[in-house]
């Protein structure tokens, strides 16, 4: 007994050893930061425990370690963000660093704007083949699914996902062709559609304004729709008409929500023309009506007064019909060009004009061109490009589509400031670049994009959120994570919980920024110090580490499992 005694300080000790200093291990931790976890809650002071690709614990972590572990004291911790409106489809087959948005902390790439990846018959393939630019690849895929899956085998930083496009279904089975389905051809669009629910598409995807979607018809649409009803999924579009036909386009999504008993969403919210920005309080009042009745409708934005798309907008949709060639050969038509030329100076009958809405050809910038002979253009306003040659502006724009055998890439300003201020503090605003990801290297460097492609987030978060301080941190967080996630009924992500994929963004609240511009837009944003996807980093101290572990986000159709 004395010797079990004796023993006994040291076996009790033993027990305390084992026990009491029994510290737990992550293999990532991030200490000190302060967490806004995607839901607009109050930010909060603790630390997040990543074990793999998951958030393993949230809180006080004092007495935990990591194999790597990140100070985070005086910088935030958000959910990876969430970018509604990607054109990241090429630019990540060419760099899957996807700099320009991973440099912002956007960790999720959503695709599908009217125009998706797949699926592609073998004359859809031929011709993307054919049209490819500076951004040159092989099409390796036929569904949309298929595509998902080359990028992320390919290796991509962030996550991706898309909606199926509608323009892609109508080209698949109509071509260019200005008419409705057959029957038969709508039948086969909708099983097309289910094909990719099934793949993991978000929904249905559309883009009104553009030739050949322009041709579709409101029950065309509809069917679509309720084919991705069936899956739980959602429409989305970029509607009819943001200009003089804003509050009309608005009551055709409505409808098409109504009748196909599907969420919605409003791609780019905006009321685009001078003579428009006074319909923004009865644009929103549809919209709140609307969700008073039950109806899930959403909206996404990009923060700035100026769109980007190309000089189609300016012209009517008719002489577009049957693709490029049947546009490019129609514009060498001297009646047919004079006839354009009249109605590029008015207001579009039914069309959307973007033209006549910018007010002026000192408006529009020109800033792709496919042929290398006409680079030295970019930048130019189309005035200025007019006065250079001589011609009318009308004249030059379609003389450049002719001679660039393109649309030629435009920025249109358009939109109010104060109603950009008005759209960020919604409650159901979401947000999306609208622009590919990409970096200041060929092949991104021949054109000058919209400084969009590098500031949209970082210039909500510096100006919007710190400057002018139209809405909190906690909100705009939760806008740019937890709104678009619970949108798009993601599984495990868009917000810091216990068990979710570790997605996340941490940056200095005090100095994140935007710093392209128009006349210099190959500029990162500043501030973002730290990426992480699926857990691993792959942005450290403001530098990208080369890693690529994006993955496929699947919507809510899919028979697997996200």
């Amino acid at each position: 007994m004395k010797i079990l005694s004796n023993l006994l300080p040291y076996v009790l000790l033993i027990f305390c050893m084992i026990g009491c200093s029994n510290q737990e291990t992550f293999d990532i931790l991030i200490k000190n930061g302060q967490i806004a976890d995607g839901t607009s809650q109050p930010i909060f002071m603790g630390d997040i425990g990543i074990n793999a690709d998951t958030i393993a614990a949230i809180g006080n972590l004092e007495n935990a370690k990591g194999l790597q572990e990140i100070d985070a004291t005086g910088l935030t911790v958000a959910p990876g963000f969430i970018n509604m409106l990607s054109w990241a489809t090429e630019s990540l087959i060419v760099d899957g660093k996807s700099e320009s948005d991973i440099r912002q902390g956007v960790t999720l790439e959503v695709m599908g704007e009217g125009w998706s990846m797949g699926p592609l018959s073998d004359k859809m393939r031929q011709q993307e083949q054919s049209s490819q630019k500076d951004v040159k690849y092989p099409i390796e895929w036929t569904t949309l699914g298929e595509y998902l899956e080359f990028l992320e085998k390919r290796g991509i930083a962030p996550n991706v996902a898309s909606f199926v496009g509608a323009t892609t279904l109508r080209v698949h089975e109509l071509g260019e062709a200005n008419r409705p389905p057959t029957p038969a051809e709508l039948e086969n669009m909708k099983a097309l559609a289910k094909t990719a629910m099934e793949e993991g598409a978000m929904g249905i995807g559309s883009s009104l304004i553009y030739a050949p979607a322009f041709y579709a018809d409101i029950e065309e649409l509809i069917e679509l729709c309720k084919v991705a009803s069936a899956y739980d999924g959602m429409y989305i579009s970029h509607m009819r008409s943001e200009g003089d036909y804003w509050l009309e386009a608005i009551d055709e999504l409505i409808l098409i929500a109504k009748e196909a008993n599907i969420p919605a969403e409003i791609y780019h919210l905006k009321a685009g023309g001078k003579d428009n920005w006074e319909k923004w309080e009865s644009a929103i009042a549809k919209i709140d009506s609307a969700r008073s009745t039950g109806l899930k409708i959403t909206t996404d934005m990009y923060n700035y007064t100026a769109g980007a798309t190309g000089l189609d907008a300016s012209m009517p949709p008719w002489v577009q019909e049957g693709g490029y060639g049947k546009w490019a050969e129609r514009l060498q038509d001297p009646a047919i060009r004079k006839k354009v030329i009249e109605e590029m100076k008015a207001k579009g009958d039914g069309w959307e004009n973007l033209y006549f809405a910018a007010g002026s050809p000192e408006k529009l910038i020109l800033n792709d061109f496919r042929n290398d002979s006409l680079r030295y253009l970019t930048g130019k306003t189309l005035g200025e490009v007019a006065k250079l040659r001589g011609t009318s502006p009308e004249e030059t724009a379609i003389d450049l589509v002719v001679q660039d055998s393109s649309r030629v890439g435009t920025v249109y300003f358009l939109m109010s400031e104060e109603n950009v201020k008005k759209q960020i503090a919604l409650p159901y605003m979401s947000f999306g670049s609208d622009a590919a990801s990409i970096a200041p290297v060929e092949p991104f460097t021949n054109y000058s994009p919209h400084p969009r492609a590098y500031g949209n987030v970082a210039r909500l978060l510096g100006k919007y959120v710190r400057e002018e301080k139209v809405i909190p941190l906690e909100e705009a967080i939760y806008k740019l994570s937890g709104l678009p996630a619970t949108n798009l009924k993601l599984k495990k992500r868009g917000f810091l919980q216990v068990g979710h994929f570790a997605d996340l963004a941490i940056f200095d609240s005090k100095t994140i920024i935007d710093k392209s511009t128009f006349d210099e837009p190959h500029q990162f944003a500043e501030g973002m110090v730290h990426v992480f996807v699926n857990g691993e980093q792959v942005l450290k101290d403001g530098e990208h580490t080369g890693a690529t572990p994006g993955r496929v986000v699947r919507g809510p159709g899919w028979k697997g499992h996200n």
